[in-house]
């Protein structure tokens, strides 16, 4: 197995509704075809880099091969955990948890898109929650980043329940147009007062040194 000799593949967080892991080759098929079954309005950009602009096959290929990519540049000093989001059997979404030098600056940060057929269920909050219990809860994390458009209601309200505080603005060109972000920051200590989702995490032990906490195997 594929786990035997790369570890976070075998990672798995379970929470009430979603299983979050790295994805297969089968896993990255399905997430091909929720980002290409749409994941938000077409007038509306909510990525800095408007990847969803594309033809469908050009969508699908640009899926499959970033999160290629993201495994394959995989190291202690700079890691994504790009986890394809699981709902009954099914692959909707995808929930990266980012890093640089982390056994050092234990700081995390984080993306993520649903597929539009299931937005608005509470689900974006949940594989949010997931991620950030690993990163504080078993990788000890001190602090958790991320970004949101103003016109980003949904994720706006993800980092609103979840916790985070806002941390400064920046405006930015997205396909052509001037955009304002929110940068948001959630400490531990916030992380602990608003943890209400349960989530269990199997296979983190042999992972360990893939996140910067150890010496890698020889």
């Amino acid at each position: 197995m594929i786990a035997d000799h790369f570890p976070p593949a075998g990672l798995r967080l379970n929470t009430p509704r979603l299983q979050l892991r790295m994805p297969s080759d089968q896993d990255l098929s399905q997430l091909a075809e929720a980002a290409v079954a749409g994941v938000h309005d077409p007038e509306r950009m909510p990525f800095l880099t408007p990847w969803t602009d594309r033809t469908p096959a050009r969508l699908a290929l640009g899926v499959i091969q970033h999160n290629w990519a993201a495994m394959a540049a995989w190291t202690p000093e700079r890691w994504t955990f790009n986890a394809v989001v699981v709902h009954e059997d099914t692959v909707i979404g995808v929930q990266d948890l980012t890093a640089k030098d982390f056994g050092v600056a234990r700081q995390v940060s984080t993306g993520s898109w649903l597929t539009q057929r299931y937005q608005g269920r509470g689900l974006g909050t949940e594989m949010r929650a997931a991620v950030l219990h690993l990163a504080f809860a078993e990788l000890g994390a001190e602090a958790a980043v991320s970004e949101a458009f103003e016109t980003s209601t949904a994720s706006r309200g993800v980092a609103r329940r979840l916790g985070y505080r806002p941390d400064g603005t920046s405006l930015l060109a997205v396909r052509g147009e001037q955009v304002r972000e929110t940068r948001f920051r959630l400490t531990r200590e916030d992380w602990e007062r608003h943890r209400t989702i349960p989530v269990d995490v199997a296979g983190l032990e042999p992972c360990l040194p893939y996140f910067g906490l150890g010496e890698l195997p020889d």
